[in-house]
């Protein structure tokens, strides 16, 4: 791969090659992304969206979209560091092409900003809802009915691969989306392979997948102008654009180090362990007068997470030059942070988050009435689409299309299309929207 390909501006619809030098850097293409992206629909509803703590009384919790606004920052500065040094490497890339350090940036931040917009309501238990209502529920019965890949796009339903189709996926009035660059669609797929085989290698690109068998020419448009390198003879799947590895470091270390923080400011951590699991990540950089100083727990707290996620910044810039040869032939099987120097402090801060947070009895709580609204949802919804298609609706099921978008398909040939899109919607709902739908259908209010 390499990385004029790599960087390319162009959009969906575009015939001729967009020239980074004729670009108006005032409002540069990966900027314009960024734009799409956060005035989205589907952006905005992330602020309903629960990360790992469900919304509570407090000020501390973080949403899907704080989350998203965060791991964008954090990938702007890992995307602008690794742009100089990559500039500085390739400097044809600026000489002759007229890119610049703050692209690599505005790519990455992006992506970042992306991330996340796929993920149903309830965090991420709602992926695993979906697809354990079509692997144990009622979705079982249309296994012979779809084709292998078909079923496994449902029985694993995945986030990122939703998050493809709501960027790219036309439909009427929006041709391709969002229209967002391919350089950027290509830092936004961690995961470029389709749902099966399942996991064929260890490689990280083999963890998940990341498009549906909907958008599978879609996704091909896009690795075919990237030059992405194919990784596979029988199958689609490719090996991640360079950039995704950051947009995947960004993301691990907010989560790493932000939902410690959210665990200590909200007391289900003790204080003095943001300390002593961090002092190690941080000191070279920590000033011991200036943490004494601060009067109350959130200022140390933020001021130790402040530090800790420059240092992961740091070392994540370093790892991504180090090994950027076999990133550009898709041999570097691992995600940034497992070859981290805090590796270790990395998985024991991730470890007492687990113990003390992620399985808190707010966050299960959370988790099990999610279950429960998704499988409503869409037993409910997938019954009444069908039926309609089938001609045998009832007067109720009739009730539940007049309230459902007219961007579900109920009349389509393809059964997996009509599941696939009453999926969609309900990945799209904010939790409280969910919930609200659940209360409905079940007449508990009027």
């Amino acid at each position: 791969m390499n990385w004029e390909q790599l960087l390319s501006l162009k959009r969906h619809g575009d015939i001729n090659k967009r020239i980074r030098k004729e670009e108006d850097e005032t409002r540069l293409g990966f900027d314009v992304d960024y734009d799409r992206i956060i005035f989205s629909a589907e952006f905005r509803s992330l602020q309903d969206k629960t990360q790992v703590i469900p919304l509570s009384e407090t000020d501390f919790i973080h949403t899907r979209l704080t989350h998203s606004l965060e791991v964008s920052v954090v990938g702007r500065s890992l995307g602008r560091r690794v742009g100089q040094k990559i500039l500085e490497k390739h400097p044809h890339l600026k000489s002759s092409l007229g890119y610049q350090a703050n692209d690599f940036g505005a790519i990455v931040a992006a992506a970042a900003l992306a991330h996340d917009i796929g993920n149903p309501p309830f965090g991420h238990s709602g992926e695993k809802a979906i697809g354990e209502f079509f692997k144990t529920g009622d979705g079982r019965a249309f296994k012979s009915q779809l084709s292998n890949k078909e079923y496994q796009d449902l029985c694993d339903f995945e986030g990122n691969a939703n998050g493809f189709k709501i960027l790219t996926e036309s439909r009427a009035g929006r041709d391709g989306g969002l229209r967002l660059s391919y350089a950027t669609l290509g830092a936004f797929m961690k995961y470029p392979k389709e749902s099966l085989p399942k996991r064929p290698t260890s490689h990280i690109a083999d963890k998940k997948y990341g498009f549906f068998q909907s958008d599978k020419h879609a996704f091909l448009n896009v690795a075919n102008e990237l030059g992405l390198a194919s990784r596979s003879l029988n199958d689609i799947s490719y090996a991640r654009h360079p950039l995704a590895y950051l947009v995947e470091a960004a993301d691990d270390i907010c989560y790493t180090i932000i939902d410690f923080e959210d665990g200590i400011n909200l007391g289900l951590i003790q204080e003095e362990y943001a300390l002593e699991y961090l002092s190690k990540i941080i000191r070279k950089t920590i000033k011991s007068e200036n943490y004494y100083a601060l009067s109350n727990k959130a200022d140390r707290v933020g001021y130790l997470r402040a530090l800790a996620i420059g240092s992961l910044i740091n070392d994540a810039v370093d790892l991504f030059m180090t090994h950027e040869d076999a990133i550009l032939n898709g041999t570097f099987n691992c995600a940034l942070l497992d070859k981290s120097k805090y590796a270790a402090q990395i998985n024991d801060v991730i470890k007492i988050s687990v113990q003390n947070v992620y399985q808190s009895t707010e966050v299960v709580d959370k988790e099990i009435a999610g279950y429960g609204v998704i499988n409503t949802l869409l037993s409910t919804y997938i019954r009444a689409v069908n039926n309609s298609f089938n001609q045998v609706a009832s007067n109720y099921d009739n009730l539940i299309i007049t309230g459902l978008p007219k961007t579900i398909q109920t009349n389509h040939n393809s059964l997996y299309k009509r599941l696939s899109s009453v999926c969609y919607y309900v990945s799209l709902l904010s939790d409280s929207k969910a919930i609200l739908d659940y209360k409905k259908i079940k007449g508990i209010s009027f």
